[in-house]
């Protein structure tokens, strides 16, 4: 609340000068005793802009004291090896089974140089007269990767891996499906394919992959 100013106060010199009688002499006027200031109104008009308060310093956000959002489900297990399907047939059927099995897989949209075929009798015609031209030339073919490749069990060790293996159980001893069954396993990458009697494929299958 503004403070009022004080009135004037009015001394002895407002009622005339005061005569001294041993002198005559008119006395000066006393100067009056200054009081305490008055505190000084407040300035009348217009508020100005209200200065703006000095921004928060924000302090770095502790990541590891965030609050945990709900737990995402976990990644299903990736599959422990290649998906193994198994065509029934005979000994003397197999490798036209395995023919039929790289048809409907060029089909599919698989690539020919994703295809390898191994044959545990009697090996596939393409790698009888592949052969004839060497061992240098016919391996090239496998190296080149751009055609369904044929070979015989007991090379079986030298291939690579491609993404489907077709085992064609034509023949040969069981000894020898029972070791080229589970190295086919290991060359799949997606897809291994067994053409063959379902029973011995069956119990080599459990024995071996």
């Amino acid at each position: 609340m503004p403070l009022i100013p004080e009135e004037p106060q009015i001394h002895e010199s407002a009622q005339g000068p005061r005569v001294t009688p041993a002198t005559g002499r008119t006395a000066p006027t006393p100067r009056p005793v200054p009081g305490p200031r008055p505190a000084a109104p407040s300035r009348p008009g217009r508020p100005g802009p209200a200065r703006p308060a000095p921004p928060v310093q924000r302090t770095p956000r502790d990541v590891t004291a965030t609050k945990p959002g709900p737990s995402s489900p976990a990644a299903p297990a990736a599959p422990a090896g290649p998906q193994i399907q198994l065509l029934p047939a005979s000994a003397e059927g197999a490798l036209d089974a395995a023919e039929e099995a790289v048809d409907l897989l060029l089909e599919s949209g698989r690539a020919p140089g994703e295809v390898l075929v191994i044959t545990t009798g009697d090996p596939h015609p393409w790698a009888a007269h592949e052969l004839s031209f060497g061992d240098t030339s016919y391996w090239a073919q496998h190296d080149a990767g751009d055609d369904v490749f044929y070979l015989d069990a007991a090379a079986a060790s030298r291939a690579a891996s491609r993404p489907v293996v077709v085992v064609a159980v034509n023949g040969g001893t069981d000894a020898d499906a029972a070791t080229v069954l589970p190295l086919a396993h290991t060359r799949a990458g997606a897809l291994l394919i067994v053409c063959g009697d379902p029973q011995k494929i069956n119990s080599l299958l459990g024995a071996g992959v």
